[in-house]
């Protein structure tokens, strides 16, 4: 309120310091302006004669106007003949008119002069001091309206002020109740259109902020029900063992249960570090020249083996020579790994899966792993790289994993500094991923 009253109250002041400076021109113009009419009136009465000045003095008005006669020859006579000066003379005796300032018995005057019809000139003094008279009744009239002014700037600032602060109020409660774990807060969207669109940033920041402690909650379910099912069959062959009820025969098919599951952990426990190494700011990448064809053809060695213990069918397109990018192999590694993983899950034996790899025309290269699995719907694809959101949706259905497979396979191409993209059907009947990499020494964060 006071900032707003301040502005308004600077713009009056200032607005006023100019009217008081103005006045003074404008008060100086009025008497020049009725002095000139009262000379043009009295040069054009009867021819003048210098007994007549005092009347004339009389009919002009006041007394402190004083009057001279400049004769068609030259001459000056009366009260006011110290003013004319040698221009103010040669002017009226060439018939013109003037407006100027002068001398007269030590005080400061106005001069203004008109030429008579018979030739020569009458001129009219009037002391400055009628100006500063003028000027101060003018001044005393402005005092009223600054008044009204300040007040109103005042009242004009406090409405203000009160518009503008009570929603700006109402919208740091709302994030305070926010920071404090409050949900389904709303803020009115009041008030000029700035802070109503503050208003609706924060209830847009509600939401998503609930939207996104749902999704945890619902991870953490997901995680909790992962864990419990590995663990419980675990312990159960742990009590049957020790307690001696497997024996004999029993104990090797036990064993491998237990190595089974026990690896199911792992492998989650490894999603849940990856992914949160991933998201530290700390990660760094081991950069470098990497030939993608020759890791391709590496990691081709492995899932054509992986794939035929499934009875999956494997194939490999490469451009058989070298494609060489900057980036981590090592990392490019763990993406290809960590999608194959995911497509081989999901790919049924007698089907295919396929492992790609050509250049991208801006001098980056495409890898791709597509599978004939049952591929996704356009709402799948539209979650797929989100944590958990698959393996809820599919649990049940069709062979899950940890749900952060994909999640790091994202944050991981994101950390290369490239882009990775999902199709629902790919020409396997499954679905298909693309990771697209640069091949600049900048791709890699």
């Amino acid at each position: 309120m006071l900032l707003t009253t301040a502005v308004a109250a600077v713009a009056v002041l200032v607005t006023a310091l100019v009217a008081w400076r103005m006045i003074r021109t404008n008060a100086e113009a009025q008497e020049r302006d009725q002095l000139a009419r009262q000379a043009e009136v009295l040069a054009r009465t009867p021819p003048l004669a210098s007994w007549m000045l005092a009347r004339q003095e009389r009919i002009a008005g006041p007394d402190d106007i004083r009057l001279a006669l400049v004769r068609p020859a030259g001459m000056v006579q009366g009260p006011a003949s110290a003013a004319v000066t040698g221009a103010t003379r040669t002017a009226l005796l060439a018939g013109h008119d003037v407006s100027a300032t002068a001398e007269l018995g030590g005080r400061e005057v106005l001069v203004e002069a008109a030429p008579t019809p018979t030739g020569g000139g009458l001129v009219l003094t009037q002391p400055m001091s009628a100006v500063d008279e003028a000027t101060a009744r003018m001044r005393a009239a402005l005092v009223v309206p600054l008044v009204v002014g300040l007040a109103g700037a005042a009242v004009a600032g406090a409405l203000l002020a009160r518009r503008l602060a009570r929603p700006l109020v109402s919208a740091a409660r709302a994030a305070h109740r926010l920071s404090e774990g409050e949900r389904g807060v709303t803020v009115p969207a009041a008030g000029p259109a700035e802070v109503a669109e503050l208003a609706g940033a924060l209830n847009t920041l509600d939401a998503a902020l609930a939207h996104s402690e749902r999704r945890q909650r619902d991870f953490l379910l997901s995680v909790s029900h992962d864990i419990r099912t590995p663990l419980t069959a675990v312990r159960g062959y742990a009590e049957a063992l020790a307690d001696e009820v497997i024996t004999g025969d029993e104990v090797p098919g036990a064993g491998r249960i237990l190595g089974t599951e026990v690896a199911r952990l792992e492998r989650f426990v490894g999603d849940l570090l990856a992914l949160a190494r991933l998201e530290a700011d700390d990660f760094r990448l081991d950069t470098g020249a990497t030939d993608l064809d020759a890791l391709v053809t590496e990691a081709a060695v492995t899932w054509s083996a992986r794939c035929a213990r499934h009875g999956v069918g494997f194939r490999v397109e490469r451009p058989g020579s070298p494609l060489e990018v900057v980036t981590d192999g090592f990392r490019v590694r763990q993406l290809i790994d960590g999608l194959a993983e995911n497509a081989l899950r999901v790919t049924p034996a007698g089907r295919p899966l396929v492992l790609a790899l050509r250049a991208d025309g801006g001098g980056g290269a495409v890898l791709q792993v597509r599978d004939g699995g049952p591929g996704l719907t356009d709402d799948d694809v539209a979650v797929a790289f989100e944590r958990g959101a698959l393996t809820e949706r599919y649990r049940g259905v069709r062979a899950v994993g940890s749900g952060l497979g994909l999640a790091v396979a994202h944050r991981l191409t994101t950390r290369l500094g490239g882009t990775i993209g999902a199709e629902g059907h790919a020409p396997e009947g499954g679905a298909s991923f693309t990771v697209r990499l640069p091949g600049g020494p900048g791709g890699g964060v």
